[in-house]
């Protein structure tokens, strides 16, 4: 796991880098310039075409299109002030858990 980690670490890092760059010449800093609602839509985007590509057992599409929908979520993520480190935390307290169980855990609002 601790490759998988740095790859998203180092993503993180880069996002972060660019968040603040010339809109011209960076497409993180492009997206951020266009704000929160343009950054969802494009994670709205690529879910849809993670479905898409799943739906039509497209392998090679799948893992493209899961590679840009986890892209744009760690931009989302940057642009709330959420780390990569705080989704992992989370991902390891329910590992071993059953997802139904997890659920039921959840306080309802």
């Amino acid at each position: 796991m601790a490759a998988d980690k740095a790859i998203l670490e180092r993503l993180e890092a880069v996002i972060a880098a660019r968040r603040g760059a010339d809109p011209a010449s960076s497409y993180v800093a492009k997206l951020n310039a266009k704000g929160l609602d343009a950054i969802l839509k494009k994670v709205g985007e690529e879910a849809t075409e993670t479905v898409i590509a799943a739906k039509s057992g497209d392998r090679a599409g799948l893992v493209h299109e899961t590679a840009d929908l986890w892209f744009h979520c760690l931009v989302l993520l940057g642009r709330e002030g959420i780390a990569v480190a705080e989704v992992l935390a989370e991902l390891e307290h329910r590992e071993g858990r059953s997802g139904i169980e997890e659920k039921a855990s959840r306080k309802e609002p």
